[in-house]
Protein backbone atom coordinates (compact mmCIF):
# COMPACT_ATOMS: atom_id res chain seq x y z
CA UNK A 1 0.00 0.00 0.00
CA UNK A 2 1.36 3.38 -0.69
CA UNK A 3 2.46 6.03 1.44
CA UNK A 4 -0.47 8.59 0.50
CA UNK A 5 -3.09 5.62 1.13
CA UNK A 6 -1.72 4.44 4.54
CA UNK A 7 -1.76 8.07 6.07
CA UNK A 8 -5.50 9.01 5.14
CA UNK A 9 -7.84 9.16 7.73
CA UNK A 10 -10.21 6.14 7.93
CA UNK A 11 -13.39 6.59 6.05
CA UNK A 12 -16.36 5.48 7.40
CA UNK A 13 -18.43 2.02 5.88
CA UNK A 14 -20.19 4.16 3.42
CA UNK A 15 -17.45 5.69 2.71
CA UNK A 16 -17.26 9.12 4.52
CA UNK A 17 -14.48 10.33 6.81
CA UNK A 18 -14.88 12.38 10.27
CA UNK A 19 -12.90 16.00 9.27
CA UNK A 20 -8.89 15.45 8.97
CA UNK A 21 -6.31 18.54 7.69
CA UNK A 22 -4.40 14.53 6.82
CA UNK A 23 -7.19 13.93 4.26
CA UNK A 24 -6.77 17.33 2.31
CA UNK A 25 -2.24 17.02 2.88
CA UNK A 26 -2.99 13.06 0.90
CA UNK A 27 -4.92 14.80 -1.98
CA UNK A 28 -2.23 17.44 -2.68
CA UNK A 29 0.51 14.68 -2.42
CA UNK A 30 -1.93 12.42 -5.32
CA UNK A 31 -2.17 15.40 -6.88
CA UNK A 32 1.47 16.49 -7.19
CA UNK A 33 2.30 12.86 -8.96
CA UNK A 34 -0.16 13.54 -11.71
CA UNK A 35 1.70 14.51 -14.48
CA UNK A 36 -1.60 15.47 -16.87
CA UNK A 37 -3.13 17.24 -13.76
CA UNK A 38 0.29 19.47 -13.56
CA UNK A 39 0.45 20.26 -16.89
CA UNK A 40 -2.82 21.73 -16.96
CA UNK A 41 -2.63 23.46 -14.30
CA UNK A 42 0.55 25.07 -15.39
CA UNK A 43 -1.43 25.39 -18.89
CA UNK A 44 -4.13 27.11 -17.01
CA UNK A 45 -1.88 29.30 -15.01
CA UNK A 46 -0.10 30.76 -17.84
CA UNK A 47 -3.40 31.80 -19.79
CA UNK A 48 -4.58 33.43 -16.41
CA UNK A 49 -1.12 35.40 -15.82
CA UNK A 50 -1.26 36.74 -18.93
CA UNK A 51 -4.84 37.51 -18.77
CA UNK A 52 -4.38 39.20 -15.13
CA UNK A 53 -1.41 41.19 -16.38
CA UNK A 54 -2.40 41.73 -19.98
CA UNK A 55 -1.71 45.75 -19.75
CA UNK A 56 1.77 45.39 -19.05
CA UNK A 57 3.14 42.54 -21.47
CA UNK A 58 3.95 45.14 -23.87
CA UNK A 59 1.13 44.10 -26.21
CA UNK A 60 -0.51 46.22 -29.06
CA UNK A 61 -3.41 48.27 -28.51
CA UNK A 62 -6.12 45.12 -29.13
CA UNK A 63 -9.17 47.81 -30.31
CA UNK A 64 -6.53 49.94 -32.69
CA UNK A 65 -8.13 49.31 -36.12
CA UNK A 66 -6.33 49.61 -39.82
CA UNK A 67 -8.18 47.93 -43.35
CA UNK A 68 -4.65 48.60 -44.63
CA UNK A 69 -3.38 45.48 -42.17
CA UNK A 70 -6.58 43.15 -41.88
CA UNK A 71 -6.37 39.71 -41.86
CA UNK A 72 -2.21 39.57 -42.68
CA UNK A 73 -0.66 36.34 -41.85
CA UNK A 74 1.67 35.17 -38.53
CA UNK A 75 4.86 37.54 -37.78
CA UNK A 76 3.37 40.22 -40.27
CA UNK A 77 5.09 43.12 -39.09
CA UNK A 78 5.72 42.44 -35.67
CA UNK A 79 2.41 40.79 -35.26
CA UNK A 80 2.74 37.09 -33.95
CA UNK A 81 -0.29 35.75 -35.03
CA UNK A 82 -1.52 38.24 -37.58
CA UNK A 83 -4.72 40.30 -37.68
CA UNK A 84 -7.96 39.92 -37.85
CA UNK A 85 -11.10 41.15 -40.63
CA UNK A 86 -10.08 44.71 -39.04
CA UNK A 87 -7.06 45.25 -38.78
CA UNK A 88 -6.21 44.46 -34.90
CA UNK A 89 -3.25 42.27 -33.44
CA UNK A 90 -5.03 38.62 -32.78
CA UNK A 91 -2.32 38.09 -30.08
CA UNK A 92 -3.45 41.24 -28.14
CA UNK A 93 -6.89 39.96 -29.14
CA UNK A 94 -6.93 36.77 -27.44
CA UNK A 95 -4.75 37.94 -24.53
CA UNK A 96 -7.40 40.87 -23.68
CA UNK A 97 -10.71 37.83 -24.78
CA UNK A 98 -9.31 35.77 -22.32
CA UNK A 99 -9.75 38.15 -19.23
CA UNK A 100 -13.76 38.44 -20.84
CA UNK A 101 -14.08 34.76 -21.25
CA UNK A 102 -12.33 33.55 -18.16
CA UNK A 103 -14.41 35.73 -15.83
CA UNK A 104 -17.58 35.10 -17.35
CA UNK A 105 -17.46 31.06 -17.45
CA UNK A 106 -15.72 31.09 -14.14
CA UNK A 107 -17.78 33.60 -11.85
CA UNK A 108 -21.20 31.71 -12.36
CA UNK A 109 -19.37 28.66 -11.27
CA UNK A 110 -18.39 30.23 -7.80
CA UNK A 111 -21.95 31.86 -7.33
CA UNK A 112 -24.03 28.69 -8.32
CA UNK A 113 -21.60 26.85 -6.01
CA UNK A 114 -22.44 28.90 -3.01
CA UNK A 115 -26.28 29.56 -3.87
CA UNK A 116 -26.75 25.93 -4.84
CA UNK A 117 -24.78 24.24 -1.92
CA UNK A 118 -26.30 26.06 0.48
CA UNK A 119 -29.55 25.11 -0.94
CA UNK A 120 -28.72 21.40 -1.43
CA UNK A 121 -26.96 21.18 2.18
CA UNK A 122 -30.13 23.07 4.21
CA UNK A 123 -32.81 20.62 1.85
CA UNK A 124 -30.33 17.61 3.03
CA UNK A 125 -29.75 18.04 6.22
CA UNK A 126 -33.39 19.43 7.28
CA UNK A 127 -34.92 17.11 5.49
CA UNK A 128 -38.99 16.31 5.40
CA UNK A 129 -40.84 18.82 3.94
CA UNK A 130 -37.81 21.54 3.59
CA UNK A 131 -36.31 19.06 1.82
CA UNK A 132 -39.62 18.54 -0.55
CA UNK A 133 -40.01 22.85 -1.40
CA UNK A 134 -36.41 23.35 -2.22
CA UNK A 135 -35.71 20.18 -4.18
CA UNK A 136 -39.22 20.53 -6.08
CA UNK A 137 -38.49 24.35 -7.29
CA UNK A 138 -34.84 22.93 -8.22
CA UNK A 139 -36.72 19.89 -9.85
CA UNK A 140 -38.17 22.34 -12.41
CA UNK A 141 -35.46 23.80 -14.08
CA UNK A 142 -34.68 20.59 -15.22
CA UNK A 143 -37.41 20.37 -17.71
CA UNK A 144 -35.23 22.49 -20.09
CA UNK A 145 -31.58 21.50 -21.15
CA UNK A 146 -28.98 23.84 -19.76
CA UNK A 147 -27.94 25.52 -23.19
CA UNK A 148 -31.35 26.29 -24.21
CA UNK A 149 -32.37 27.49 -20.27
CA UNK A 150 -29.10 29.64 -20.96
CA UNK A 151 -30.25 31.06 -24.03
CA UNK A 152 -33.24 31.63 -23.57
CA UNK A 153 -32.52 33.35 -20.22
CA UNK A 154 -30.15 35.75 -22.23
CA UNK A 155 -32.73 36.67 -24.91
CA UNK A 156 -35.13 37.33 -21.96
CA UNK A 157 -32.59 39.85 -19.97
CA UNK A 158 -30.73 40.95 -22.97
CA UNK A 159 -27.12 40.93 -24.32
CA UNK A 160 -24.13 41.92 -21.99
CA UNK A 161 -21.82 39.91 -19.96
CA UNK A 162 -23.64 40.59 -16.70
CA UNK A 163 -26.55 39.06 -17.88
CA UNK A 164 -24.55 36.11 -19.43
CA UNK A 165 -23.55 35.42 -15.72
CA UNK A 166 -26.63 35.54 -14.19
CA UNK A 167 -28.34 33.16 -16.69
CA UNK A 168 -25.40 30.87 -16.12
CA UNK A 169 -25.45 30.99 -12.52
CA UNK A 170 -29.08 30.08 -13.10
CA UNK A 171 -28.51 27.64 -15.09
CA UNK A 172 -25.59 26.00 -12.60
CA UNK A 173 -27.44 26.49 -9.10
CA UNK A 174 -29.90 23.22 -10.00
CA UNK A 175 -26.98 20.93 -10.63
CA UNK A 176 -24.90 21.78 -8.08
CA UNK A 177 -28.07 21.77 -5.26
CA UNK A 178 -28.78 17.99 -6.58
CA UNK A 179 -24.93 17.11 -5.40
CA UNK A 180 -25.34 18.97 -2.83
CA UNK A 181 -28.67 17.70 -1.43
CA UNK A 182 -27.43 13.78 -2.45
CA UNK A 183 -24.28 13.87 -0.21
CA UNK A 184 -25.71 15.73 2.85
CA UNK A 185 -28.58 13.35 2.74
CA UNK A 186 -26.72 10.49 3.63
CA UNK A 187 -23.63 11.81 6.00
CA UNK A 188 -26.57 13.41 7.99
CA UNK A 189 -26.99 9.55 9.11
CA UNK A 190 -23.39 8.67 9.96
CA UNK A 191 -22.39 7.55 13.73
CA UNK A 192 -20.05 10.77 14.06
CA UNK A 193 -23.06 12.90 13.14
CA UNK A 194 -24.90 11.42 15.84
CA UNK A 195 -22.29 11.14 18.41
CA UNK A 196 -22.22 15.18 17.81
CA UNK A 197 -25.65 15.57 18.36
CA UNK A 198 -25.61 13.48 21.63
CA UNK A 199 -23.19 14.98 22.77
CA UNK A 200 -25.39 18.88 22.79
CA UNK A 201 -23.85 20.65 19.37
CA UNK A 202 -26.20 22.78 17.96
CA UNK A 203 -27.49 22.72 14.61
CA UNK A 204 -25.04 25.16 12.88
CA UNK A 205 -22.10 23.68 15.13
CA UNK A 206 -23.21 20.31 13.52
CA UNK A 207 -23.24 21.76 9.96
CA UNK A 208 -20.10 23.52 9.93
CA UNK A 209 -17.50 21.13 11.75
CA UNK A 210 -18.96 17.85 10.99
CA UNK A 211 -21.18 17.86 7.68
CA UNK A 212 -19.83 20.59 5.65
CA UNK A 213 -15.99 18.98 5.69
CA UNK A 214 -17.79 15.89 3.95
CA UNK A 215 -19.73 17.80 1.81
CA UNK A 216 -17.47 20.31 0.28
CA UNK A 217 -15.32 17.59 -1.22
CA UNK A 218 -17.88 16.36 -3.61
CA UNK A 219 -19.24 19.57 -3.99
CA UNK A 220 -16.26 21.10 -5.42
CA UNK A 221 -14.93 18.59 -8.18
CA UNK A 222 -18.06 18.62 -9.22
CA UNK A 223 -17.95 22.48 -9.53
CA UNK A 224 -14.27 22.60 -11.11
CA UNK A 225 -15.98 20.35 -13.95
CA UNK A 226 -18.87 23.23 -14.27
CA UNK A 227 -16.29 25.59 -14.91
CA UNK A 228 -15.35 24.11 -18.64
CA UNK A 229 -18.94 23.73 -19.48
CA UNK A 230 -19.57 27.19 -18.18
CA UNK A 231 -16.24 28.88 -20.64
CA UNK A 232 -18.08 26.41 -23.66
CA UNK A 233 -21.91 28.10 -22.93
CA UNK A 234 -20.65 31.41 -22.29
CA UNK A 235 -18.74 31.45 -25.36
CA UNK A 236 -21.72 30.22 -27.13
CA UNK A 237 -23.77 33.04 -26.03
CA UNK A 238 -21.29 35.78 -27.26
CA UNK A 239 -21.33 33.62 -30.56
CA UNK A 240 -24.69 34.40 -30.66
CA UNK A 241 -24.70 38.02 -30.01
CA UNK A 242 -26.36 37.22 -26.75
CA UNK A 243 -22.96 37.71 -24.14
CA UNK A 244 -20.16 40.09 -24.64
CA UNK A 245 -20.81 42.80 -27.28
CA UNK A 246 -18.29 44.54 -29.75
CA UNK A 247 -15.90 46.25 -29.55
CA UNK A 248 -14.70 43.96 -26.12
CA UNK A 249 -12.36 40.73 -26.84
CA UNK A 250 -14.04 37.85 -26.29
CA UNK A 251 -13.28 34.18 -27.53
CA UNK A 252 -16.83 33.43 -28.33
CA UNK A 253 -17.69 37.27 -30.09
CA UNK A 254 -14.28 36.58 -32.05
CA UNK A 255 -15.15 33.51 -33.46
CA UNK A 256 -18.82 35.02 -34.28
CA UNK A 257 -16.99 38.21 -36.15
CA UNK A 258 -14.10 35.63 -38.19
CA UNK A 259 -16.32 32.99 -39.58
CA UNK A 260 -16.53 35.47 -42.56
CA UNK A 261 -13.00 34.92 -43.12
CA UNK A 262 -12.46 31.79 -42.19
CA UNK A 263 -12.04 30.47 -46.23
CA UNK A 264 -9.71 33.80 -46.44
CA UNK A 265 -7.74 33.12 -43.32
CA UNK A 266 -8.48 30.03 -42.18
CA UNK A 267 -6.07 29.73 -39.69
CA UNK A 268 -6.54 33.19 -37.69
CA UNK A 269 -10.03 32.20 -37.81
CA UNK A 270 -10.09 29.22 -35.65
CA UNK A 271 -7.53 30.99 -32.99
CA UNK A 272 -10.67 31.76 -30.94
CA UNK A 273 -11.96 28.06 -30.90
CA UNK A 274 -8.50 26.58 -29.88
CA UNK A 275 -7.96 28.92 -26.72
CA UNK A 276 -11.73 27.78 -26.03
CA UNK A 277 -10.55 23.92 -26.35
CA UNK A 278 -7.59 24.49 -24.84
CA UNK A 279 -8.90 26.08 -21.67
CA UNK A 280 -12.20 24.06 -21.49
CA UNK A 281 -10.22 21.03 -21.43
CA UNK A 282 -7.27 21.68 -19.20
CA UNK A 283 -10.26 22.68 -16.94
CA UNK A 284 -11.80 19.31 -17.25
CA UNK A 285 -8.72 17.19 -16.88
CA UNK A 286 -7.82 19.06 -13.90
CA UNK A 287 -11.63 18.28 -12.30
CA UNK A 288 -10.58 14.37 -13.33
CA UNK A 289 -7.30 14.64 -11.43
CA UNK A 290 -9.09 16.21 -8.67
CA UNK A 291 -11.91 13.59 -8.32
CA UNK A 292 -9.41 10.51 -8.72
CA UNK A 293 -7.19 12.52 -6.15
CA UNK A 294 -10.32 12.46 -3.49
CA UNK A 295 -11.14 8.64 -4.36
CA UNK A 296 -11.13 7.10 -0.75
CA UNK A 297 -10.98 3.56 -2.89
CA UNK A 298 -7.81 4.59 -4.99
Amino acid sequence: MSTAVATAPAPTASGFRRPSTGFWQTVGRRLSRDPVTLACAAILLLIVLAALFAPWLGLDDPYKQSMVRRLKPFGYQGHWLGTDELGRDMLSRLVYGGRSSLFTGFVPVVLATLIGGLLGIVAGYLGGRWNMVIMRCIDVFYAFPSVLLAVAISGVLGAGQFNSIVSLTLVFVPAVARIAESVTTRVRNEDFVDAARATGASTTSVLFHHVLSNVLGPILVYASSLISVSIVIASGLSFLGLGVTPPNADWGLMLNTLRQSIYVAPVTAILPGIMIFITSMCFSLMSDGLRSAMDVKA
